[in-house]
């Protein structure tokens, strides 16, 4: 484990959501369920200090949100629809309320209000090479600390999920990449 150890990290876990782990759904991971497992792993080590994010449908649509929802109708649903729900097995892993935002990252204010300015972050959780890059980078640009669980992270194909890995890994010492069994050693 890099700088702080797990002793006052927190997990961050991105969107563990059924439409991404959905096969049916075409955000669908088919990479969600290992990582998962590994995210089961991290958040029992991690106890109180485990946060769950949410994308949310909830974007202003005469942004570019509007044109993106126009390519993904099947994703402009209500915001209470199942497919926003986190996966069974995410949903007891954290003893805060989610952090539901509409945008790819969720590093911000809110954020940082929960972990703290600076603070130490292992990410994990999906889609690698979308929502977890987005927020490796601009919580590396705000000074934190972060550490991406590599094997806790599930991509929409596996070279797109190794290609986000190797734009992480371009940005030592903010953002650091190790596995599951590194992280809990």
């Amino acid at each position: 484990m890099t700088e702080g150890g797990t002793a006052d990290a927190w997990l961050v876990v991105i969107d563990p959501q059924n439409i991404f782990a959905s096969p049916d759904s075409e955000w669908g991971s088919p990479f969600f369920g290992s990582a998962m497992q590994n995210i089961a792993q991290l958040a029992d080590r991690f106890g109180e200090r485990v946060l769950m994010t949410r994308w949310m449908p909830t974007a202003d649509r005469s942004t570019s949100w509007g044109a993106y929802f126009a390519t993904w109708p099947f994703a402009d649903q209500p915001a209470t629809d199942e497919l926003f729900d986190l996966v069974p097995a995410a949903a007891a892993l954290s003893p805060h309320p989610t952090l539901d935002l509409p945008t790819f990252g969720k590093w911000g204010a809110q954020l940082e209000d929960i972990v703290g300015r600076g603070a130490h972050v292992v990410l994990a959780g999906v889609s690698t090479d979308c929502c977890v890059l987005s927020t490796a980078l601009a919580g590396a640009d705000a000074g934190a600390h972060l550490t991406v669980a590599t094997d806790a992270c599930a991509g929409s194909t596996a070279e797109n999920h190794a290609a986000a890995l190797h734009v992480m890994s371009l940005y030592p010492p903010q953002i650091t990449l190790a596995r599951t069994a590194e992280i809990l050693a």
